[in-house]
């Protein structure tokens, strides 16, 4: 389902959308907006595992994105926040971040931890939606897996 954005002028050409794009387009954001490289196989099981994801798309372009996962119960995760280059300092990552806050306010249950590995300077946009630094409790850790 596409939701328009067109309250505000700007925002006209914006609709958003709880339906995965192909895993090329999800990569392909990605790229555009330096996140790390995943794979097309990966991108697939991704996408159609999400608890939550919102997109947003200029026309039929997909240029705005982010996802919850996890377990739906005790601990989820926001990733993929991304918003294409051209199209960012137009508050698309807010309206990103809304979503996911309602999603997570009003379908997780309660003590859920909801975490997130935040790049600098984006950790202010998290701020805003009450993420805090988990430092010096604990430190966030990751481990690729690694085939040849």
């Amino acid at each position: 389902m596409l939701t328009n954005l067109a309250k505000n002028p700007q925002m006209s050409d914006y609709s958003f959308s709880e339906t995965s794009p192909s895993a090329e387009d999800y990569l392909r954001l990605r790229e555009l907006t330096g996140m790390s490289k995943r794979s097309q196989k990966g991108a697939t099981i991704a996408l159609r595992n999400s608890l939550f994801a919102t997109f947003i798309y200029q026309h039929d372009t997909l240029i705005g994105m982010g996802r919850v996962i996890g377990d739906g119960g005790c601990f989820c995760q926001v990733v993929d926040i991304a918003v294409h280059p051209e199209h960012q300092g137009q508050g698309l990552g807010k309206k990103i971040m809304h979503k996911i806050i309602s999603f997570i306010d009003e379908t997780l249950p309660e003590n859920t931890l909801t975490s997130l590995l935040a790049d600098v300077p984006a950790d202010k946009l998290y701020k805003k939606f009450g993420f805090k630094p988990t430092a010096p409790q604990s430190v966030g850790m990751g481990y690729y897996t690694i085939k040849s």
